[in-house]
């Protein structure tokens, strides 16, 4: 069993040789950095891509009109058959008389245009529809329309199929994250191979004069999990900082951008956790396991 003196002298001499072999400790530590920042930004172009979508499509509504000769009976039949329709996420009802006060809220400087109106009302209860899953927009609205009571049906049908490309755009970006995480643990391990290369004299010797597998490999091992934190570190705060800057940044884009990006983006709180957890653990994993696999080989004298 191994001493606690000699389980902290090679815990200390892993340490040192960061700085013993720094162009590649540099290398290493420069090379896994770029890898993991490329992951954590696809990461977050998915996740937000994503997020943008599901806030467009809430915002595209179904409008189911129903008969203007329709009798309370039948809107609210109407009403129960929309709800009871597997997909419906959200059915809000507008009576003849919301619809008018509302555009009286678009049209508040000119609303007293609209108080004629008040006792001969042009508009038509509806119900507002909102969907699950947008790429059953246009069945759903053939459905709606064959139910009796309903008088008509409009829908953003070629939108919501801009939408549904987009959100399949975002599974491809599935794909390229896990290309980079193949890039980056090749990468890396690549990288660390050629320091061990360059050390493998220092690892025979030890080796002849009696040093375990375990002695050989640990200093190794807390050398690449050193770098891979290290790595992890520089990742996180790159990727935080950047996000950050293009967040503050969204709120002066102006218009239709502003109020998506606003609303859409992932606030920082609610991926800083992940993104420093996920940062330290790929790195101490790829760092660490990349080290021992490296120097693997080298063991058999």
């Amino acid at each position: 069993m191994m001493r606690p003196s000699t389980f902290f002298f090679l815990i200390r001499r892993g340490i040192r040789n960061l700085g013993k072999h720094w162009a590649m400790t540099f290398v290493c530590i420069l090379s896994l950095s770029v890898c993991m920042t490329l992951n954590t930004f696809a990461t977050l172009a998915e996740v937000n891509v994503d997020s943008m979508v599901n806030y467009l499509g809430q915002q595209n509504e179904m409008v189911v009109y129903v008969d203007p000769e329709a009798d309370d009976a039948t809107i609210q039949s109407v009403g129960e058959r929309i709800t009871a329709t597997p997909g419906v996420s959200r059915v809000q009802y507008m009576s003849k008389e919301d619809v008018l006060n509302q555009y009286r809220g678009y049209m508040a400087d000119y609303a007293v245009l609209l108080d004629e109106f008040e006792n001969d009302n042009p508009f038509k209860a509806n119900y507002r529809v909102s969907l699950a899953d947008l790429s059953q927009m246009q069945a759903m609205s053939q459905n709606f329309q064959s139910i009796p009571g309903v008088y008509s049906v409009t829908a953003p049908i070629e939108m919501t199929q801009t939408f549904v490309e987009v959100q399949a755009v975002t599974k491809v970006g599935q794909i390229v994250i896990l290309v980079l995480m193949a890039v980056s643990i090749i990468t890396v391990g690549s990288t660390i191979r050629l320091s061990v290369f360059a050390r493998r004299r220092e690892i025979e010797i030890m080796k002849y004069v009696g040093a375990t597998n375990h002695l050989v490999t640990l200093p190794f091992f807390v050398e690449g999990l050193t770098m891979g934190l290290i790595s992890g570190i520089q990742t996180a705060a790159v990727s935080l900082g950047c996000y950050s800057y293009v967040v503050n940044a969204a709120g002066g884009l102006g218009g239709i951008w502003q109020m998506l990006m606003g609303r859409a983006l992932v606030p920082v709180a609610n991926v800083l956790p992940t993104i420093v957890v996920t940062s330290l653990l790929s790195g101490a994993i790829v760092g660490g396991v990349g080290s021992m696999f490296s120097i693997r080989k080298h063991l058999n004298v």
